[in-house]
């Protein structure tokens, strides 16, 4: 849970930021050296750099240079679904390419799945991603919703979403956990 709150310390930087100033653009120019410091703390502390920070990281930076320099908010607006889709393709790429996905990779440590429930667990965060990014698009350019809505579910409903995702993830591989080999062996001993 901590490490999704400081995933999400920029966006709450360019929230407060937001509604201090009712700008998107000031918002936007803290938000790119709240991200650098995001980075640059998380490499303090580890030594190492996520490749979601420097993808995020990049498209702060272009796309919230481009909303300062052009004076259009579409820019940083477009960020939630690129990075949403970029990790989409990222997971889904991640199907093909060697003998673990993406998610049997980061989490294959701590437990044990069935190939065809890693494949599973791995499609649901594909399906999720694609859906953060397409409702991304509907709030910000439908004309249903006011910056301001747009401001706030960039915040409140993209962390929602995500934590919503996440306890479905749970509750799914708390199914499949319970049969897994380990638990097997373990019960007939």
């Amino acid at each position: 849970m901590k490490k999704l709150l400081f995933d999400f310390f920029p966006i709450v930087i360019f929230f407060a930021v937001y509604k201090y100033t009712d700008n998107m653009i000031t918002a936007t120019a803290v938000l790119i050296p709240a991200t650098i410091f995001q980075v640059a703390y998380a490499y303090w502390q580890t030594r190492k750099i996520e490749k979601m920070y420097l993808i995020t990281l990049a498209l702060v930076v272009l796309l919230g240079g481009a909303t300062i320099v052009f004076e259009n908010k579409a820019f940083i607006q477009w960020k939630p679904t690129i990075v949403n889709w970029l990790f989409a393709l990222v997971f889904l790429g991640s199907q093909f390419i060697g003998s673990k996905n993406i998610l049997q990779r980061m989490m294959g440590g701590q437990i044990e799945l069935a190939t065809a429930i890693w494949a599973k667990l791995n499609y649901l965060w594909v399906g999720f991603f694609i859906f953060s990014g397409a409702i991304n698009l509907y709030v910000a350019f439908s004309g249903q919703f006011s910056e301001e809505a747009w401001v706030n579910f960039k915040l409140f409903g993209m962390l929602g979403l995500t934590l919503v995702f996440i306890i479905l993830q749970g509750v799914y591989l708390s199914r499949h956990i319970e049969n897994s080999p380990a638990k097997k062996t373990e019960s007939s001993d």
